[in-house]
């Protein structure tokens, strides 16, 4: 609340709170282009925003913005993830992104959708899914 101080009026006493000194928001470099990495997930999905360089400026996911259990899972739910992160990246004067998609969930298209279509140009998607070339190892056959 702040600490209480007098202050006299033509010859009257008054209290009066200070006013605490307003947070200024730190000066947030802008960008011109990024990339975005979506992790798609059966259980979650997550959105990441990076410059350049590779340094992490903002990320989201379905579970942080309230969606719990199975319904972070969901294509609605990714939806408001790409749409938030749009957002943010929209502050930050981003243009240009490349898309970098890595998952198998039902989430991977559905935040593409929706952080496109905030208006910001898409350059290239890229799909980082990995996939098993020979996959594990067979079970030995059975002794009988």
């Amino acid at each position: 609340m702040g600490k209480k101080r007098v202050v006299a009026q033509s010859g009257t006493m008054a209290a009066a709170e200070t006013v605490a000194p307003r947070r200024v928001p730190s000066a947030r470099r802008k960008l011109a282009s990024g990339q975005v990495q979506i992790q798609a997930t059966y259980n979650n999905t997550k959105l990441s925003l990076y410059d350049l360089t590779g340094n992490l400026i903002v990320w989201f996911t379905s579970g942080s913005l309230g969606f719990a259990g199975a319904k972070k899972g969901t294509t609605f739910a990714a939806g408001k993830v790409g749409e938030r992160l749009a957002d943010q990246a929209l502050d930050l004067g981003i243009k240009e992104v490349a898309v970098v998609i890595k998952g198998v969930g039902a989430g991977r298209e559905a935040a593409l959708r929706a952080f496109s279509a905030k208006g910001i140009n898409i350059a290239s998607i890229t799909d980082a899914t990995p996939i098993p070339f020979n996959g594990p190892k067979p079970r030995r056959p059975r002794r009988v």
